[in-house]
């Protein structure tokens, strides 16, 4: 499996491109601030064709390039229905006024082919069979998306969990009751060898978390 990953220059927030191998097609799974110029570079590397965008959650630091690139393409954009509404509406997700510049873009819309992933799914796309598990906490839409390779599992876990820590709770939709049950029922069972691919920062793994990270720890 091929799994490229870069952050944004404005956020810092990861955007992960996945294929079964080079030269094959593959998904993009958050595209946010001002990453199509990186995007572009990736896919040119790797001789990759997307075939759909994968969204974590609705906050439009993981969504803010969905709508240029699913255009670019003719592509799918897949998001828990629960965080829907932040594709048109990003404002809501983080409490801010209707209309309050993001970045300098004061509109937002749906791309033209919107599905919306179930709490506990399992798709295919690109020849990657992916397990989707929603995982409420740190928005009302939160999920995670799981793979086998034959080396190990990996996860890409949005802003659930991160190196050393997990998402904030304190924003319109997120509730720290929430996010221990995702922990607890999510996160907490996944092997030790799974490799975790989050939203920010670097890459971890299960085992490296469950060994040092408090919020884990804790459980």
């Amino acid at each position: 499996m091929l799994i490229a990953g870069f952050p944004s220059a404005a956020t810092d927030t990861n955007c992960w491109v996945v294929a079964p191998a080079a030269g094959e097609q593959c998904v993009v799974i958050d595209p946010g601030i001002g990453v199509t110029g990186q995007l572009d570079e990736v896919l040119a590397q790797h001789r990759l064709h997307p075939v759909a965008v994968l969204l974590t959650h609705g906050h439009f630091d993981h969504t803010f390039s969905v709508l240029p690139v699913c255009q670019a393409r003719d592509v799918p954009a897949y998001i828990h229905p629960a965080d829907r509404s932040q594709l048109a509406d990003p404002w809501s997700g983080v409490g801010m006024p209707v209309g309050t510049p993001l970045f300098g873009n004061l509109t937002f819309a749906e791309p033209d082919d919107v599905r919306e992933l179930g709490a506990q799914d399992s798709i295919t796309l690109a020849d990657l069979e992916l397990a989707v598990t929603h995982a409420p906490g740190h928005s009302l839409g939160s999920v995670v998306f799981g793979a086998a390779t034959p080396d190990e599992p990996v996860l890409f876990s949005g802003d659930v969990l991160f190196a050393g820590s997990i998402g904030r709770t304190d924003l319109p939709g997120g509730s720290m009751a929430q996010m221990t049950a995702s922990l607890a029922n999510v996160i907490v069972p996944l092997p030790d060898a799974t490799v975790v691919h989050p939203g920010h920062g670097p890459s971890t793994s299960i085992a490296r978390e469950r060994a040092s990270n408090p919020f884990l720890q804790a459980l």
